[in-house]
């Protein structure tokens, strides 16, 4: 469940039109072809889309990716699909090559349209999330550039190299991302960290107004990104801030076949 927001909407902010992006690729390096892998009877994608497709606030779900195969697959879902490079290295790229596409859709000018990124391979995304993500905008009017939620982490994925970490600010800006466990405790064993401070994880979707996107291919190289493989560093590493909100609870991201399994095991009990 997501925590509720509180606070007056800014002036004129309800004119922001929100556009939802799954960006995917059938080529994954970690888990190939992961995106149409069955769970539950439905390919990942499929529930990617359609969970997507419930949230109130988007004016539209659109698939980006470079792969004709999918294209026709979302169709079938009743879906719209844009064909993007395969040369691009992440998510945010890929939407951003599209961004031109994704503000006609929204009817708005960049600086009122927000793009909200959900990756393909979250197949438990909750639509609330996205709506939360879509009142925080709201909410914090013109100053709110790039948003992510996050959630508070339990003992169990602290170490874990798959679960992304998220350093945030007392004003609850983000100051890094890590797959390594941020802040290091110094003179605690790290078995016990988790006892000392607050750990916190990143849910992996993003909300990006569409005049950041317009600029992603002029920003500057970030050896960062590079190290991390964390497509959001570039933006920190460029001087852009990502403002965070607090929700209950992760959305499950298949990185892997262990948590492809595990996606199958939530679907077979009746949980999704």
């Amino acid at each position: 469940m997501v925590e509720s927001a509180s606070g007056r909407e800014p002036a004129g902010a309800d004119d922001l039109r929100f556009v939802v992006a799954v960006p995917a690729r059938l080529e994954s390096s970690r888990l190939p072809g992961k995106v149409m892998a069955d769970i539950g009877g439905r390919p990942m994608l499929q529930r990617v889309l359609e969970r997507c497709g419930r949230a109130r606030s988007p004016r539209a779900v659109v698939l980006c990716t470079d792969s004709p195969e999918l294209i026709e697959a979302a169709a079938g879902w009743g879906f719209p699909a844009l064909l993007t490079s395969a040369a691009c290295a992440s998510g945010s790229e890929r939407i951003a090559s599209v961004v031109e596409d994704m503000v006609d859709l929204a009817g708005a000018p960049h600086e009122r349209t927000v793009i909200l990124n959900v990756q393909g391979d979250q197949p438990f995304i909750d639509p609330a999330v996205i709506d939360a993500m879509a009142g925080e905008f709201l909410r914090r009017g013109e100053g709110a550039e790039v948003l992510t939620p996050v959630y508070r982490m339990g003992a169990d994925k602290v170490h874990n190299p798959n679960v992304v970490k998220t350093l945030v600010s007392a004003d609850g800006r983000a100051l890094y991302f890590s797959r390594s466990a941020i802040p290091h405790v110094r003179g605690i064993e790290p078995e016990d960290w988790h006892a000392h401070v607050p750990f916190w994880g990143h849910v992996g979707i993003y909300g990006y107004r569409a005049s950041v996107l317009a600029r992603w291919g002029q920003l500057p190289h970030s050896p960062l990104e590079e190290i991390e493989k964390l497509e959001q560093l570039r933006l920190l590493e460029a001087g852009i801030g990502i403002g965070t909100f607090t929700v209950e609870g992760e959305s499950l991201s298949v990185d892997t076949a262990e948590q492809l399994e595990q996606a199958r095991a939530i679907a077979a009990a009746g949980d999704d």
